[in-house]
């Protein structure tokens, strides 16, 4: 079994890990630039960007990171944003998928925990040496505020993980049980270690789903979501012929089988599986399940695709009744195989300020 030191001792018992839909102080965007696989499509993912900016900061602070400070506080400026609520740090960056790369918060009360996993570009698979070192960049310039808990030598992103506020985490074997992430743990040490970390009273695995072109292993933020009132809205599949019918069918099984502290199964809401988007000759990994909550509204990734774009929204106004839905069209930001929630992360009343 590996050792690894658990910094849970430096967190109080009561401590929890809030689900997204817990009251916010804010949401951080790392900025896209020419330094970034996004290069070579740099204006049109900028243009969904803005587009994120826009319904973000109209409602809460948003924090960017970026090495180009100068030229996106241009940017955001002669584009309608609130720059009241905009907050800048500059810093090195190799990308742009805040979710992974960004500190998972625990509350104690109204105190905030910073907790600092280790990225490593999901396994390896890319460069992840700045991205790695911005929360800590953050925490020291105190733009994050709370108590920073080193978790280092553990390796997690945010896009691996979902909590309902109550001790229950959902997730992936295929992401967490994946190589180059903890792969000298077995599944119960990885289990134990997260239960320890957090506090939770129980860790549902998801071990079927996944989406073709998904560089992350199978986040369970691309198949299936943690809603308030017990209720999991996830990705079905009603094409019989679409590559992900059967594995989403075995995943839609055992999302019914999945039972609440209380012992109760979970309300469970299909969304759309988007239809078939293909860019250089691949499939890619298009997902409704990719939303951001927040205080007022659900951001949601659409896809130039009414039917589904709507269907999906009328989901979403399901598991969420008493919040605005609002579409943002995230074509762009499949063609580096991510979406919306990917691209931003949340943090609880007290974060930001």
């Amino acid at each position: 079994m590996k050792s690894i030191p658990n910094k849970n001792n430096l967190i109080p018992s009561q401590a929890y890990l809030p689900a997204e839909w817990h009251a916010q102080s804010g949401v951080q965007l790392t900025w896209p630039h020419a330094g970034t696989d996004w290069e070579h499509m740099l204006h049109e993912v900028e243009e969904c960007y803005l587009s994120l900016a826009r319904e973000i900061a109209q409602r809460t602070i948003l924090l960017i990171s970026s090495p180009e400070i100068e030229q996106v506080r241009k940017l955001l400026e002669k584009s309608d944003i609130n720059m009241k609520n905009v907050r800048l740090f500059e810093c090195s960056t190799n990308d742009t998928w805040t979710r992974d790369h960004g500190a998972i918060t625990m509350l104690d009360g109204d105190k905030p925990y910073i907790l600092d996993f280790t990225f490593n570009g999901w396994g390896l698979k890319f460069a992840s040496c700045h991205d790695n070192l911005i929360t800590r960049k953050l925490c020291k310039a105190k733009v994050l505020n709370g108590s920073y808990i080193n978790a280092l030598s553990f390796v997690l992103e945010g896009g691996g993980i979902e909590s309902d506020g109550e001790g229950t985490l959902l997730t992936t074997s295929h992401c967490l049980l994946s190589d180059n992430r903890n792969e000298e743990m077995s599944k119960e040490e990885i289990e134990a270690y997260l239960i320890k970390q957090f506090n939770l009273k129980q860790v549902l695995w998801l071990d079927y789903g996944y989406l073709a072109g998904d560089d992350t292993d199978s986040h369970i933020d691309t198949l299936a979501r943690l809603c308030p009132k017990d209720t999991i809205a996830y990705v079905k599949c009603n094409n019989e012929q679409d590559e992900h019918f059967e594995e989403l069918k075995k995943m839609e099984k055992q999302l019914q089988g999945f039972k609440t502290l209380e012992g109760n199964p979970y309300k469970l809401i299909a969304l759309p599986m988007a239809d078939e988007v293909i860019f250089d000759m691949e499939r890619l990994p298009a997902t409704y399940a990719n939303f951001l909550i927040m205080d007022q509204v659900v951001l949601y990734p659409t896809y130039n695709q009414p039917k589904n774009d709507k269907l999906a929204k009328q989901a979403l106004q399901e598991a969420f009744p008493n919040l605005e839905i609002i579409g943002i069209d995230c074509s762009p930001l499949i063609k580096q195989h991510g979406s919306l929630h990917c691209v931003t992360m949340q943090y609880p009343v007290g974060v930001l300020r």
